[in-house]
């Protein structure tokens, strides 16, 4: 029940209400901050885990929603998009991007849409697990899914 989820979840399972799909957030009783973490809880490939990771593109937010078993090759992105440079975000910077702590960052939910990049990567998974807004909160939904849900643009990343 959405009501008994933490206020972040909380904020997430309304987004994903207001997108007109039945999608379930599910609290954990382990951690989901990693990929690797989120794997286990959930029994499934580590690359089926859709890491929400924050960056700077020429200083504006970019959600990276990035297959668990990739790292996001910033400079090769960076190209691919058009873009000067790419940075981690900050912890602080995360959360005044998306309301929400680095290990718990759901594809929406957050103050204000953010341009996001899907990894091509997670294509190969019939079921993706995301984040949703706690680091013990998740998801289930498809890469297509994903890529309505964020807006993203689908684009290699590692």
């Amino acid at each position: 029940m959405a009501t008994q989820l933490p206020r972040a979840a909380r904020k997430v399972q309304d987004a994903l209400d207001a997108s007109g799909q039945e999608f379930d957030v599910r609290e954990l009783s382990d951690s989901t901050r990693t990929a690797a973490d989120a794997a286990a809880a959930l029994g499934c490939e580590v690359g089926a885990i859709a890491n929400s990771l924050v960056f700077l593109a020429d200083g504006e937010p970019l959600l990276v929603m990035t297959s668990g078993a990739h790292k996001v090759d910033v400079v090769a992105l960076a190209q691919r998009l058009g873009v000067g440079k790419i940075s981690r975000a900050t912890p602080e910077q995360v959360r005044a991007a998306t309301g929400q702590v680095i290990g718990g960052v759901a594809p929406i939910g957050h103050p204000a849409p953010l341009t996001t990049v899907v990894d091509e990567a997670l294509r190969d998974y019939p079921q993706l697990w995301a984040a949703a807004g706690t680091p013990h909160t998740v998801f289930a939904l498809t890469f297509d899914d994903l890529v309505v849900l964020t807006g993203g643009r689908v684009e290699r990343v590692a």
